[in-house]
């Protein structure tokens, strides 16, 4: 007797759960039960689970019947003439989507050579395994599959044509390439998924060579002059918002220039960007700190007597600058009102992205890797009919990472580039590549992709070959321009009196113990302690009973919380977080001694 249980509820017992199973395909298949109904057969423990419920991954695939897939040449050539449709297929049970469960009591083969009287159901196609982004990775089979995700994961990523109408929208942190291209050698995704109307990258000319070793460990070497034309250029966009709320007792916030008897008014310097309604003219050029929305907020904390106070009424400054390390051009300026009818300014901001040293780049095989140098031009390698890279490569790269189609699409972009035609390099169904070395013989080519290479600083030609080709490469999103940070002193915590923690807000590098053993072993001891005393403070205690005393400044005394004023009060040096954790040993309990010293 077989259990039966409904979305894993039970329902009930069969007596043939193989036949029970087979009865639910069949009329599944035939669209008497929805389609969306997965059975699953557990063979030990003889149990039928049925389930129906939300939020399984379901696949598509061609149901299989005595060795013999139910889509015939008929079919498809139905579909071709659009008399037939995908539903159609699904409604006829020719195609049928299974979910986790159900595909393990299935045989599914890859190809229709591959099929024998056991399967059950075959591929629709192979690709059909990857998601969108991964089956954009040209010659995928030829990938290791953990490169496969780094490439869809870095596809992701890339920088290039997000929207089309981007100039009228308020997005936060967004990047447009200004030169994006079509790959040369794509996947039958490209065309599927309209990738033309979004590209994300360029097509560069790729030598893997290594170079005064400015391209170890993953870095890549950029060709100044390539740059010079408008290689990987983009444009920041980053919106700046100011709301004039509104307050209880009828005060309201004030968008304008600020008065200068508002309280925490800045400098006439901050302001000079603003014009007469309080908001900055489009096209300038600002810095850090500058203000880009001026604003007045009423004062906190009114109450009923301070309503008749004179010198209490001022205004205080609530106006949006630009955050520390922002800077760029003001691109548009946007007047409206938000959903509860109040004023609201929008201000966006973009700023021209070079390629610099620190710039992430990578290609579709998750083969990432950041601008180690720019080299000018004129020292650039050049191969024998003239072709000098864009990017310098390290083939240190390759070996471990197993990512051949890297070097398959160098090859492939190569022969497109010669021959002006995209390349077809869709996983499981590419050109092969002894034909492309063919095409790239004919062309006049060594067919390996070799070539004989000139040193740029010399002009003396190199020993070995190098392997040149075309590659699509994307930039990606993560620019050395917002990662950039740097602090002295600056603004700290509360609590701990510590610098505080990020770059947006202006905080410090936290040194741990393992980065305290490096100052250690260079002999570093004064950076050691300058580092190491950002929340130094200095306490009084108490001689006699060891707690932490008082110190009154108004009466310019210090006197101990237990023993009084008799007793001896010394000052010492300790670090806050220190301070911090005495008080909460108190609040256990526990009572922190400090013994001090003799201090002769």
């Amino acid at each position: 007797m077989g259990e039966v249980y409904i979305n894993s509820k039970f329902a009930g017992t069969v007596d043939d759960s193989r036949q029970f199973v087979q009865h639910i395909k069949d009329e599944r298949r035939k669209g008497v039960i929805p389609n969306n109904v997965n059975v699953h057969y557990n063979e030990k423990i003889d149990e039928v689970q049925v389930e129906s419920s939300r939020g399984r991954a379901r696949r598509p695939l061609i149901v299989v019947k005595d060795g013999r897939p139910l889509l015939t040449e008929k079919h498809v050539k139905q579909l071709e003439k659009n008399e037939i449709s995908w539903s159609d297929l699904i409604k006829q049970g020719v195609i049928e989507f299974l979910d986790a469960a159900e595909e393990e009591n299935c045989f599914v083969a890859f190809t229709e050579q591959d099929l024998t009287l056991e399967h059950t159901h075959m591929e629709v196609s192979p690709l059909v395994m990857l998601g969108l982004a991964t089956s954009l990775v040209p010659y995928g089979n030829f990938n290791q599959s953990t490169r496969l995700n780094a490439g869809s994961k870095n596809q992701k990523q890339a920088l290039g044509f997000y929207a089309a109408n981007y100039s009228v929208r308020m997005d936060m942190d967004v990047n447009v390439l200004h030169t994006p291209q079509l790959p040369l050698v794509e996947t039958v995704m490209n065309e599927i998924s309209g990738y033309a109307k979004h590209p994300a990258g360029q097509n560069m000319v790729i030598a893997i060579m290594s170079y005064k070793g400015y391209n170890m460990e993953d870095a890549i070497i950029l060709n100044q002059g390539s740059i010079d034309r408008g290689l990987g250029r983009s444009s920041y966009f980053r919106p700046s918002v100011a709301e004039e709320l509104r307050y209880a007792g009828g005060l309201i916030d004030e968008i304008s220039i600020p008065d200068k008897t508002v309280k925490g008014y800045k400098s006439e310097k901050d302001y000079r960007f603003l014009e007469e309604d309080g908001i900055i003219y489009p096209e300038a050029k600002f810095k850090e700190a500058d203000v880009i929305i001026g604003k007045t907020s009423p004062p906190r904390f009114l109450s009923s007597l301070d309503e008749y106070n004179l010198a209490s009424s001022t205004r205080r400054e609530s106006s949006v600058s630009a955050k520390h390390g922002e800077q760029g051009i003001v691109d548009f300026v946007l007047i409206t009102e938000s959903e509860e009818g109040n004023k609201l300014v929008q201000v966006r901001v973009r700023d021209e992205r070079i390629p610099e040293i620190g710039d992430k780049f990578t290609s579709r095989h998750g083969q990432k890797g950041v601008v180690g140098i720019i080299v000018p031009l004129a020292d650039m390698p050049f191969s024998a009919s003239g072709i000098v890279p864009d990017i310098i490569f390290s083939p240190h790269g390759i070996p471990s990472r197993m990512t051949i189609a890297h070097l398959i699409e160098m090859v492939a972009g190569k022969v497109g580039s010669l021959a002006g035609r995209t390349i077809n390099g869709t996983t499981f169904d590419a050109e092969p590549e002894d034909q492309l070395r063919r095409e790239l013989m004919d062309l006049g080519f060594r067919e390996n992709g070799m070539e004989t290479m000139y040193n740029g600083l010399t002009g003396e030609m190199y020993q070995a070959k190098i392997f040149i080709g075309d590659m699509y490469y994307l930039k990606l999103k993560h620019m050395v321009a917002n990662k950039l940070h740097s602090r002295a002193r600056g603004p700290i915590q509360l609590l701990t009196r510590q610098p505080t923690e990020g770059r947006a807000k202006e905080g410090g590098l936290r040194l741990g113990e393992m980065e305290k053993d490096t100052f250690v072993a260079h002999g570093a001891s004064l950076l050691l302690k300058e580092r190491f005393d950002s929340d130094r403070t200095i306490v009084p205690v108490c001689e006699e009973c060891g707690i932490i005393a008082v110190r009154d400044d108004f009466k310019k005394r210090s006197y101990c919380p237990i023993c009084g004023d008799s007793a001896e009060i010394s000052s010492i040096e300790v670090s806050y977080a220190f301070k911090l954790i005495l008080d909460e040993f108190k609040s256990l309990g526990i009572y922190p001694k400090l013994v001090l010293e003799n201090k002769y």
